[in-house]
């Protein structure tokens, strides 16, 4: 999948791989040929994926959008050799066919929160960006300093992403409580706040559990018969919004509400970074607990959470 073609195949088929431009007329075309009831997956591309995914939605058809990081481990668990766009989509089919009944289907979004959605995104390029060019720029002082020059448009754009990340977020449908319910969590600001709206909306009925998992902020355990591996993160979520929850658990262990909860975790002997990890789970799951309730943060009931 491509900004100008996909490559599409269908499991069984020995027709081989068809390739189509991506593009309404191709896709509706092609759409037009796929038989009622039909199951679709496809990766998450950020963008390049949304018109089929959202025009096949529209026919009827269930659909899958994948992430990207399983469907690799996937094929290499079935021995692929080599990556291509061609098998890449024999990948998906094969996937697909045999775990359909462990994937989530996937729903459109409103307009709004869409749009949302991808100033987020561009938001978060626009920060990658920033941080390899400081990179560059390297201790050469010469360099160094043209650096003020070089980040001044940067800056200048991000602010107006931000003022207009804030007019959208304020205009969906029942935002403004919403919001006010997230960003009553002591730490989680306009932006982080603003990422865990469109998070929340989109899992509504999920569990805490879930929540924390799509973030990728959850432990993934290591173990195997008596031994106990070291915990990491899954990751398998946005890293945008792992960044933007790490900085808001920065915020809060500097607060009242927070303090004592991350010192506590500094006592077990954790650094730094993952008493911030835990923090930033917990933050999540009382976000979300206020977002479903539409309540506001209270001190003294934020221990009855699960630190996890």
């Amino acid at each position: 999948m491509a900004s100008t073609h996909l490559d599409i195949a269908v499991h069984g088929d020995k027709a081989g791989v068809r390739r189509i431009a991506n593009n309404a007329p191709a896709i509706a075309q092609w759409l037009a040929q796929v038989p009622p009831g039909s199951c679709l997956a496809m990766e998450s591309t950020g963008r390049y994926h949304l018109l089929l995914a959202r025009l096949a939605h529209a026919q009827g058809l269930q659909v899958h959008v994948l992430n990207p990081r399983d469907v690799s481990h996937y094929a290499r668990g079935v021995g692929q050799r080599g990556k291509t766009d061609r098998l890449d989509a024999q990948v998906i089919a094969r996937y697909l066919a045999h775990e359909h009944a462990q994937l989530r289907s996937w729903q459109p979004v409103p307009p709004a929160l869409a749009e949302l959605d991808s100033l987020l995104r561009r938001r978060a390029a626009l920060v990658r960006h920033q941080g390899a060019l400081r990179q560059s720029m390297g201790e050469d002082p010469v360099t160094r300093a043209l650096l003020p020059q070089v980040m001044l448009p940067l800056t200048q754009v991000l602010q107006t992403l931000d003022k207009r990340i804030a007019q959208v977020a304020q205009g969906i449908q029942g935002a403004q409580q919403a919001l006010g319910s997230i960003t009553s969590v002591p730490g989680v600001g306009a932006l982080s706040g603003a990422a865990l709206l469109v998070l929340f909306t989109r899992l509504a009925q999920a569990s805490a559990d879930a929540v924390v998992a799509f973030t990728g902020l959850d432990p993934r355990p290591m173990d195997s018969g008596h031994k106990r591996g070291v915990r990491r993160l899954s990751k398998r979520g946005p890293a945008e919004l792992r960044r933007l929850m790490f900085n808001a658990a920065m915020s809060a262990s500097r607060t009242a509400a927070w303090r004592e909860v991350y010192a506590r975790e500094i006592a077990k002997g954790l650094p730094r970074t993952a008493a911030l990890v835990v923090l930033a789970r917990k933050l999540v799951r009382v976000a979300f607990s206020l977002f479903k309730n539409r309540a506001t943060f209270d001190p003294t009931l934020h221990q009855a959470v699960k630190i996890a």
